[in-house]
C-alpha cells in the first residue's frame, strides 16, 4: 500500500511542475471542493489584451513548449515533431520542418541553432531554415527548453541533470549531477544561460550557478531547508526559473520559501514562508508569485513584505506570471489570459485563446508571445 502511494505522489508530482496546483490536493489528501477552480466572475477591464494574430503550430499533448523568438522570427515546436517558423508582424508560416520525433522540450533558438529535446533523451540541433546538424543524448528526459549562450548549449533533464554541448557539432563538455532525493518536482523549467553562467533552481530547495566552459559549481545558496518526516513533506525544490534582474536574484521553492538575493555578496537580502512550483517574475517595485494554490501574491522586492495578494483565480491551473508594460499577466487551464494591476492585484482585462490551457507565456518587444496545449500561438499587445 506504501509503495502504491509514492506511486501516485510521482505521478502527481510530475503534474506539479506543469500546474499551479499543490500535488498533496491531487493525492486525496484535501477534498474535491477544494481544488475546485474558481469560476470566472465579471471584471471592471481597464485593459484591452488583444491578439494580434493566431497561428497555429501543432497540438502540445500535455507537455507545456514555449516559443522562441529571433531575427523577426517566431519559432514553435509541437509534440507530434513540427517546428514551425512564423513571421513576427504577421504570424504567417515562413516555414516548417518535421524533425521525425516526438517531441517534449523546447524550443530554443540562438547562436544560429534551433534546439529542440525528447522523451528518450535526445537532442536535435537545426540550423534557421531546419537543416539538422547534430544530436546528442542524455540520460533522461528532455523536458524544459534548452538554453543557449557563448555557442553552448545547456539541457536540464527531468532528474535534473544539467549538461553542456559544443553549440558547433554537439560534442558533450560536461555534466553536472548530484545525488537526488526519493521524490522531486519533474520540472519542465530548465535553466537560465546568462553570459558565461548558468543558473538554475534544483531539489532540495538550492539556487545554484555554473560556469558556462566548463560546468563547475561557483555559486550556491538555500531557498529553502527540507522539513517534514516523510519525504512527500520534504520536498522543497526551486521548480520555477530564478529571476535575475542586475544585482539580485529570485527563487521560490515548493514547501518552501521566497528568498532574494544579493548576487555580488551572495548574501540572502529576505525570505518569506510561501509556496509554489513555478518561476517568479520581477518589476522595479515588486516580486510577483503564483502559490500552490493559484492565488497571485505581489511582494516588495527591497524587503519581501506582502503587497497584495488576488486569489480570484485559485486552482484555475496558472502559468507562471509574466510582466509587460507595467502589467502582470498569467494564464489559465481554460485558455484565458489575465491581466492584473501591479499596484492592488485587480484584474483588469481578460482574453480568451482557444479554450485550451495556456502552456506558456514569453514577453518580448512590445508584446507577449503565448502558445497553448491546442496548438495556437498568439502575439499579444495589451
Amino acid at each position: 500500500m506504501r509503495l502504491a502511494r509514492l506511486a501516485l505522489a510521482a505521478a502527481a508530482l510530475a503534474l506539479a511542475g506543469c500546474t499551479s496546483y499543490n500535488p498533496l490536493v491531487a493525492l486525496g489528501f484535501k477534498s474535491e471542493a477544494a481544488n475546485k477552480p474558481t469560476p470566472l466572475a465579471p471584471i471592471n477591464a481597464s485593459a484591452n489584451p488583444r491578439a494580434i494574430w493566431t497561428a497555429n503550430v501543432g497540438k502540445s499533448r500535455g507537455f507545456e513548449f514555449r516559443p522562441a523568438y529571433s531575427g523577426g522570427r517566431v519559432y514553435a515546436a509541437s509534440a507530434d515533431g513540427e517546428v514551425s517558423a512564423l513571421d513576427e508582424d504577421t504570424g504567417h508560416l515562413a516555414f516548417h520542418f518535421d524533425t521525425q520525433k516526438k517531441l517534449s522540450g523546447g524550443v530554443e533558438v540562438g547562436d544560429a541553432l534551433v534546439v529542440v529535446g525528447t522523451l528518450k533523451g535526445e537532442v536535435l540541433a537545426f540550423d534557421p531554415a531546419g537543416k539538422p546538424l547534430w544530436t546528442a543524448t542524455v540520460t533522461g528526459e528532455v523536458i524544459a527548453p534548452p538554453a543557449v549562450s557563448n555557442r553552448i548549449v545547456v539541457v536540464r533533464t527531468s532528474d535534473s541533470r544539467l549538461y553542456g554541448f559544443d553549440a558547433t557539432d554537439g560534442k558533450r563538455k560536461w555534466v553536472f549531477q548530484r545525488p537526488a532525493p526519493a521524490l522531486l518536482l519533474r520540472s519542465d523549467a530548465g535553466v537560465l544561460a546568462l553570459g558565461r553562467d548558468v543558473v538554475a533552481g534544483y531539489p532540495n530547495g538550492k539556487l545554484i550557478a555554473l560556469d558556462l566552459e566548463d560546468g563547475k559549481l561557483t555559486w550556491e545558496a538555500a531557498v529553502a531547508q527540507p522539513r517534514g518526516s516523510t519525504e512527500l513533506e520534504r520536498i522543497a525544490d526551486v521548480a520555477g526559473l530564478p529571476v535575475v534582474d542586475g544585482n539580485t536574484a529570485c527563487a521560490g521553492a515548493f514547501q518552501g520559501k521566497i528568498a532574494c538575493f544579493e548576487i555580488s555578496t551572495r548574501n540572502m537580502m529576505w525570505s518569506r514562508d510561501l509556496s509554489t512550483a513555478r518561476s517568479l517574475a520581477l518589476d522595479p517595485k515588486n516580486v510577483y508569485v503564483v502559490d500552490d494554490t493559484g492565488a497571485v501574491q505581489a511582494l516588495g522586492r527591497s524587503q519581501g513584505a506582502s503587497v497584495w495578494k488576488q486569489d480570484k483565480l485559485k486552482y484555475r491551473r496558472l502559468t507562471a506570471p509574466v510582466v509587460l508594460d507595467g502589467r502582470v499577466v498569467v494564464g489559465d487551464y481554460q485558455g484565458y489570459l489575465h491581466v492584473l494591476s501591479p499596484d492592488n492585484g485587480d484584474l483588469i482585462g481578460r482574453l480568451a485563446t482557444d479554450g485550451t490551457p495556456v502552456n506558456s507565456i514569453v514577453p518580448i518587444p512590445g508584446g507577449l508571445l503565448v502558445q497553448t496545449d491546442g496548438g495556437s500561438v498568439l502575439l499579444v499587445k495589451i
